[in-house]
């Protein structure tokens, strides 16, 4: 289990609580579709501070995000803010509101200097939720986060990556970086009728510049 990020000798958290919760779609027929999943070439190579796709800029001082936007996958959401459960588990945004993304609100603002969390359902047993098509993008994608400051925050995506829940690399993930950066979570990696998905898609981002 991915552990609470508070105590940073003991890891991360884990990415988002109600993967086990959510369903495939029915397509209308005997069969389901499930959401894209991250193609290998998207994955983060040997060296994740290289200086492609994208310069890094300087962080920002800490202020709440208040929306997400992804355009080459139309996102467009607002964020809630999220804190833990009472097993360390990250809360989730609430499931009747499909079009809500949330970020990690005990931790790095998005902008600020540190990897910033952010997660959403990729679906509910209606259909759709606002990260489904999170695992389709590519490298050099931009992730934009309007924040209360006025200022918007600008990522470029370098790695989109897939993994089991019971191999999740909380460091990886969330350990300490020295620039502003963003994750951006959800849940993935095949699907289980009887327990959910097994792991979960997540975005890698730097901050490349503001508005």
């Amino acid at each position: 289990m991915h552990r609470d990020p508070r105590t940073a000798r003991r890891g991360g958290l884990l990415a988002i609580a109600a993967c086990t919760g959510l369903w495939l779609i029915s397509s209308g027929s005997a069969e389901t579709v499930s959401p894209p999943q991250p193609a290998p070439a998207e994955a983060r190579g040997s060296d994740p501070a290289a200086a492609a796709y994208g310069r890094t800029v300087a962080p920002l001082p800490a202020s709440p995000p208040l929306r997400i936007r992804i355009p080459a996958i139309r996102v467009d959401a607002a964020l809630t803010g999220l804190g833990l459960r009472p097993d360390g588990r990250l809360e989730v945004p609430p499931p009747e509101r499909r079009d809500l993304a949330g970020w990690y609100r005990d931790g790095t603002a998005p902008g600020a200097a540190g990897a910033a969390i952010v997660a959403g359902h990729v679906d509910d047993a209606r259909g759709r939720s606002v990260f489904y098509d999170l695992g389709a993008l590519r490298r050099g994608a931009a992730v934009e986060v309007p924040r209360r400051d006025g200022r918007t925050a600008v990522f470029t995506v370098y790695a989109v990556e897939v993994y089991d829940a019971s191999a999740f690399p909380d460091a990886r993930v969330y350990g300490p970086v020295p620039r502003a950066e963003l994750r951006v979570i959800t849940c993935g990696g095949g699907f289980s009728p009887r327990t959910g998905y097994r792991g979960n898609v997540v975005v890698f981002a730097r901050l490349t510049g503001t508005y």
